[in-house]
């Protein structure tokens, strides 16, 4: 007889394994299906999809140890500090973001023990079912669940005719284990990836160069945000990157790559030792086993759902990178808890519009809610403060004053419409923003809130201000 669970969660991703915790603590019995092992050397599959494995966590731990190198070099000279033949050891480097990875992922099973998930290990995939019970392979075995949500995530777009073998063609997973530094570098896409992991390369000594389809850098930023980002990864820190970039042949030789691409009516030529292919992620459905019940999937291979995640089969639901909307992890685990939630009768909820983004380049770039551009095509009547970080005493004291917040309001009723910013600790600084906006917060209500001194945080107090044209320290 077949295993039955009130939950099955396919994917132990952000979104599938906060799915399938949250589904637990509600009293539903729960299995997570996981197949990936992200190279472990027992062979056993690991939690945390691509985000834990080699996304998110380990792209970090490479971006804090090269900013410690690039200060160690060229930052700390400010503060007094010199340091002689500052040195980088790869291989140290890169084994300690695999063992933060290890420590993570294993602490993801660790949760599930706690929590009574199931562990369901091999490849899982629809086989039949209907509105009592849908069955799920996993693996050869069959198992049955009333509710079965997808997480499957997604996986690195590539160029059609480029294989990706890692070694001197990568996606994000060889971009993140590089075992020495490349005196030239190749990027083709300015999208998060593209600029997170250039940024690291370039601080360790390479020659980056990026190559972007688009005609404009970071089209999704504020407008102003765009170009102060801009200045400082190009003229500061010395990215040469190359905007409105067809590529037309990648040639792969034994010893480094050849990039050909026309930008405007030029052909040019890169010849680079590696090459990054960063242009964008495609969701995981295939061999999911659509077909066999029916589920649909829209004209991106996504699980076509609601806003609430429900797809149009009864107890089939999708989260995360699988289903429309922004490919971020925090959105697939809020997602995730919403579901679990509703499935028991609760009040799940996701506000779309109050999720955060960010790249964690130096200064980091975070925002939430809309653009000054988009509010200007939409024709809504805004007023608009932006301060810069010169202007804050804990920015002087730290040496690193790039960037701003600008924040922007309803001209009528003064609430929140987005906050953009650019600077140190961005990503840490942004979620009082979130806060501000999902609670229907206006640009005085934050004004209002005492912030402590010194702090960064008195630029969103400070910004806050200039809404309203009364800033007091700039």
């Amino acid at each position: 007889m077949a295993k039955q669970f009130d939950v099955v969660v396919i994917g132990g991703g952000p979104g599938g394994y906060i799915a399938a915790i949250r589904a637990a603590q509600l009293g539903f019995s729960t299995a997570c299906v996981e197949s990936e092992a992200y190279d472990d050397p027992k062979g056993e599959v690991r939690l945390g999809g691509t985000c834990l494995n080699v996304g998110c966590i380990p792209s970090k731990a490479l971006l804090q140890s090269s900013e410690h190198f690039d200060n160690a070099r060229h930052g700390f000279v400010m503060h007094g500090i010199t340091a002689d033949d500052v040195k980088i050891d790869v291989k140290t480097m890169v084994k300690r973001k695999d063992n933060i990875v290890t420590q993570l992922t294993g602490g993801i099973k660790g949760l599930f023990k706690k929590n009574k998930v199931t562990l369901l290990p091999g490849h899982g995939k629809f086989v039949g079912g209907g509105e009592d019970a849908w069955e799920v392979d996993v693996a050869g075995e069959v198992v049955t669940a009333k509710h079965v949500i997808v997480a499957t995530g997604s996986r690195p777009r590539h160029l059609d005719g480029v294989p990706v073998d890692n070694k001197l063609v990568c996606d994000n997973v060889g971009a993140l284990a590089f075992d020495a530094v490349p005196k030239r570098l190749g990027v083709i896409g300015a999208g998060v990836i593209g600029l997170e992991l250039g940024s690291v390369w370039k601080r360790l000594g390479a020659q980056v160069t990026i190559l972007e389809a688009l005609p404009d850098f970071l089209a999704a930023a504020d407008a102003a945000v765009a170009k102060e980002a801009w200045k400082v990864f190009t003229q500061k820190q010395g990215l040469d990157i190359q905007l409105g970039a067809n590529i037309t042949a990648v040639k792969v030789g034994k010893k480094g790559v050849t990039v050909e691409y026309e930008s405007g009516d030029d052909n040019h030529v890169l010849e680079c030792d590696r090459l990054i292919v960063s242009v964008g992620r495609v969701p995981n459905t295939e061999g999911l086993g659509c077909e066999a019940v029916g589920l649909k999937l829209d004209d991106r291979g996504r699980v076509d759902v609601d806003e609430h995640c429900r797809s149009y089969l009864p107890g089939v639901w999708a989260v995360g990178d699988v289903v429309r909307g922004p490919m971020l992890a925090h959105k697939g685990m809020e997602e995730g808890v919403m579901v679990a939630e509703l499935i028991a009768g609760q009040a799940g909820h996701c506000n779309y519009d109050a999720v955060p983004w960010v790249i964690y380049t130096h200064p980091e770039i975070a925002w939430v809610g809309k653009t000054e551009q988009q509010l200007k095509s939409a024709g809504i009547d805004y007023r608009a403060g932006q301060i810069p970080f010169a202007a804050n005493g804990r920015a002087l004291g730290q040496g690193d004053t790039t960037g701003f917040v600008k924040m922007l309001a309803d001209a009528k009723t003064d609430r929140i419409l987005g906050v953009h910013i650019i600077g140190t600790n961005a990503s840490e600084l942004i979620s009082e923003a979130v806060v501000a906006m999902e609670f229907h917060a206006s640009s005085e209500d934050i004004a209002r809130i005492v912030h402590a001194h010194p702090t960064l945080s008195e630029v969103m107090h400070e910004t806050a201000l200039a809404v309203d044209k009364r800033p007091l320290h700039f």
